[in-house]
């Protein structure tokens, strides 16, 4: 395919998908400017609404625990409200001390 960037890996192992990037500029109302990295250079930073995927406005609060039998390698991501509920002493109370 001629003058088609191929992003990593070929075929149906290949990314559907590369990003996030921050949106400089909305162009009309189908059109978005992207700031890509400079490895991208090649490519035209203006794209149409259905070839971005829309980001997810959910956050999730999330703490990095390194377990006690486990080295700096095996830490792990952990939902910070569960966290909380299994393991209140870690976290500083949200009340003030009088």
């Amino acid at each position: 395919m001629k003058g088609v960037m191929i992003f990593g890996k070929k075929e149906k192992l290949s990314p559907r998908y590369v990003g996030p990037y921050k949106i400089l500029k909305k162009l009309g109302k189908m059109a978005y400017e992207l700031e890509l990295l400079a490895e991208l250079a090649a490519v035209h930073p203006v794209f149409h609404i259905s070839l971005l995927k829309r980001l997810r406005s959910k956050e999730v609060a999330s703490v990095k625990v390194l377990w006690r039998s486990q080295s700096i390698e095996g830490a792990t991501w952990e939902v910070e409200a569960a966290m909380k509920s299994k393991y209140p002493h870690p976290f500083p109370s949200d009340s003030i001390p009088a």
